[in-house]
């Protein structure tokens, strides 16, 4: 498994079910850090919202979800939402539907049908973009062969994601995970030069 779905940008709408007013909002996100600054800045923006619902997944391998009522009826809320998310496959990606109740109850199946539809149409506006699954490694190697590492990484479309200049040179590259072992490979036989190779994430 080597990429994944995501959605490029954060995305709203709004949407209306006999007075009930739902503004579900899409964010890319990459843990569950980020999960909570936008809940807790959707509290902020709506702090008279009757329920602010949501669904998330993580991970290439999705195994990281969560499906969220808030109060609504069990599975009238949440659950449609994260059904949304995977109905496109999408990961490490959150969908949040904030309800103001406009004072017509709307029975279990019209809250599964109002966060459902809620979650579609604002995921329909995202643009969705396949992510290849990247790792991180560090180097350590002599100043001498500067030049030569930096040709090779240039080479092979490494990214370089940090450096560092101390007794030796260290440098931090980012690598796609399906071109791992081929890269890794050849810069440890790069000069015969004993590169101090580290996984790093």
């Amino acid at each position: 498994m080597f990429e994944y779905l995501t959605i490029a940008s954060a995305q709203q709408i709004e949407y209306k079910e006999k007075a009930s007013k739902f503004i579900a909002y899409a964010y890319p996100v990459f843990d569950e850090s980020a999960i909570k600054e936008a809940l807790e800045t959707l509290w902020g923006l709506h702090p008279k919202a009757t329920h602010i619902c949501y669904a998330y997944r993580l991970g290439v391998d999705k195994t990281n979800y969560r499906a969220n009522d808030d109060g609504e009826p069990g599975g009238s809320a949440g659950k449609p939402i994260l059904g949304q998310i995977d109905s496109k496959e999408l990961t490490f990606v959150l969908v949040a539907v904030v309800r103001y109740f406009g004072g017509t109850k709307l029975g279990i199946p019209g809250l599964i049908e109002s966060y459902k539809e809620s979650a579609k149409e604002v995921l329909s506006l995202c643009t969705i973009v396949t992510e290849k699954l990247k790792v991180l490694y560090s180097l350590g190697f002599s100043m001498e062969f500067y030049n030569d590492v930096m040709h090779h990484l240039k080479k092979n479309k490494v990214a370089l994601m940090q450096q560092n200049f101390t007794e030796q040179c260290l440098l931090v590259i980012e690598v796609e995970k399906q071109r791992e072992n081929a890269v890794i490979e050849s810069l440890e036989a790069l000069y015969h030069v004993n590169l101090l190779i580290e996984k790093t994430s």
